[in-house]
Order: C-alpha cells, then sequence, then structure tokens
C-alpha cells in the first residue's frame, strides 16, 4: 500500500541489525565503498539490459539479480510505502544507484523474493534499473517471516502501531514470548509487552497515531485508561478539539481512573454564546445552560421545577412568533 506524506528519514535495512553484524559478508562488503561504487555503476548500466538473465556473482554472497526475476513478500510486515520517500529515493537511485544491496530468498533457477528492502525495490523499478545488488540468504517461510519482523522492528521511521503488529506475529506466528522477542530486537521483555499494549486502543484512535494525528507521546497517556475505551475516546476527543498536551492527559488520566469518570476541560463561552443565552432566559423566563463540549459543539441544558412549568416553556416555544 502506497501512501502520500512528507519527509522522512532513510530507515536502517537488515545488514545494520546487531544480529547480522558479524556475519562475513557485512565485514569487507560494507566498508569497501569502492566495491559499493562498482556495484551501483553496474546496477545503472543500461548495457546490462542486454545481457543473459543469469545471476552475476560479484562479491561474495551479494550478486547482481535482474529485477525481473525479483518479487516482494506478500506479507510484508511493513504495508505503508509512501509515495514522495519512494520517488525521493528513486532519483537518488539515478544518481548514485544502489548503494545498499537488497536481501532476497531464492525460489526457484530463475526467481528471488524479497526478505528486506521494498522500499529499494520499488524505487529502483522506477528509476529503471534492470539489475539489483542483493544478498541471497536461504530461508524457509517460518525463518524468512522472522527475518522480515525483525528487520521491520529495527527501522527507526515506524509507527507504534506497525512496531507492535510486528511484536504481535513474532509471537502469533514463530511462537517467541516477549521476552525473546526483547532479545532479538535489543529490548527488554517489558518494553515489548508495553509496546504490544497499543493494538489495544481503540480503533479510532490507532487510526490517528499511524496518520500521526496522534503523538506517541499522548497514545500512552490514553493507554493508562486501560480497556476503558469510552474514557480514551473522550479523552481523545479533548486531545483533537483543544490541543491538550501530554501533561494535560497523563493528569486528566490519573483522575480519571480515581473518579471512575473523565470530567470535560472548562471551555469559556465567547460573547455570541453569552447573547444567546441571555436572550433565551429573557425571552423564556427560563434557566438554560449551555455545556460546551468542544470549541464548535455543546448541549443547551433547560431546567424546570414541575410539569405546568415545562408545559407552559413548550407553550410559549411553539407560539413564539
Amino acid at each position: 500500500m502506497s501512501y502520500s506524506k512528507g519527509n522522512r528519514g532513510l530507515g536502517k535495512g537488515l545488514t545494520d541489525m546487531p544480529s547480522f553484524q558479524n556475519q562475513s559478508h557485512t565485514g569487507a562488503g560494507i566498508k569497501d565503498n569502492s566495491l559499493f561504487r562498482k556495484i551501483a555503476e553496474k546496477s545503472s548500466d543500461p548495457s546490462l539490459a542486454n545481457s543473459p538473465k543469469i545471476v552475476a556473482q560479484m562479491a561474495g554472497d551479494i550478486a547482481m539479480i535482474p529485477i525481473g526475476q525479483i518479487e516482494p513478500n506478500k506479507d510484508q510486515p511493513r504495508q505503508l510505502f509512501y509515495d514522495e520517500d519512494i520517488k525521493s529515493l528513486a532519483l537518488s537511485i539515478k544518481d548514485l544507484g544502489i548503494i545498499q544491496p537488497i536481501t532476497v530468498r531464492k525460489l526457484s533457477a530463475l526467481k528471488y523474493q524479497i526478505i528486506s528492502g521494498e522500499r529499494r525495490f520499488r524505487a529502483s523499478q522506477i528509476a529503471g534499473l534492470e539489475m539489483l545488488p542483493a544478498y541471497i540468504r536461504e530461508a524457509d517461510d517460518q525463518r524468512l517471516l522472522e527475518m522480515a519482523l525483525v528487520e521491520n522492528v529495527q527501522r527507526e521511521d515506524l509507527h507504534p502501531i506497525e512496531v507492535a503488529t510486528s511484536y504481535k506475529r513474532l509471537k502469533n506466528e514463530c511462537n517467541l514470548t516477549d521476552e525473546a522477542i526483547g532479545k532479538i530486537v535489543g529490548k527488554s521483555r517489558s518494553s515489548v509487552t508495553n509496546q504490544l499494549r497499543y493494538l489495544e486502543l481503540p480503533e479510532e484512535i490507532k487510526i490517528a497515531l499511524v496518520q500521526k494525528k496522534l503523538t506517541q507521546g499522548h497514545a500512552k497517556a490514553l493507554l493508562s485508561l486501560h480497556k476503558n475505551s469510552k474514557q480514551q475516546l473522550l479523552l481523545f476527543n479533548l486531545i483533537k478539539d483543544q490541543g491538550l498536551s501530554v501533561r494535560a492527559v497523563e493528569d486528566l488520566s490519573r483522575k480519571a481512573k480515581k473518579k471512575k469518570h473523565v470530567k470535560k476541560a472548562v471551555i469559556a463561552h465567547n460573547d455570541e454564546e453569552i447573547r444567546a443565552i441571555d436572550s433565551i432566559n429573557n425571552r423564556f423566563n427560563q434557566r438554560v445552560k449551555l455545556k460546551k463540549e468542544s470549541t464548535t459543539s455543546g448541549i443547551i441544558e433547560i431546567k424546570y421545577k414541575n410539569e405546568s412549568e415545562l408545559e407552559k416553556f413548550l407553550w410559549l416555544l411553539e407560539n413564539n412568533d
């Protein structure tokens, strides 16, 4: 799924993960800039379009693979690909070529599946590359999922829901405990457990978090109202309407847990609203209150002592010209 948004920093790849840093192919290859310059030049060379469609070994585990032989992983943990990022990366690739190889597994003699690097793959297609440098790894479906999920959560530009979803898949599909996941991704067990709690938020709040309309700090404050979606949504609406700070949400959440309900913050009436209340009071001789729920909405409350007083008000309302 592609998505339009503002500029973001580029994430780290699989070769940046702690569990892969000590493998033989990362040593000289990553540090040898001349080698990667050579790969970049070859991957951008139009003459390769007429070369035999075979994988050309270039630097140990690094190979040049025809882009038509590479397919994305349908179970790729990352489902949002931002159009601006891809287009920006494509321009960079046109200028410099591919600097960091993607990682694939071999499906058949002429077919490879991406483990990590789908953004680079998509950008390379836009840039018109014929060949891509890649690390080829042996991985069954289970190992492919583990590698893709772990690579995904190592990125620095993920939103909390994406990270939590990857953790959940590692738990459910790879049978890993929170502690085991923590060891793999370099986090504590409690950090993994707390991250998973974001998935318990109401759907409306999770969507806002994904779309960056709600900060992680605000979402974390809402999590303190554990399994109380009504109060969480009430506070979420206050955040949207009044621009509450994280500290204010934390304070309201603490009060809500003590009093079992959230008291809405007081919003001052403007001059027009005050005039409207006075006009109704004077015209109908009735006690009217205006309760604001946000800066643009509220409730008009009319109090009466008995049925006779109510009937009088209704008669005046119907016969008022």
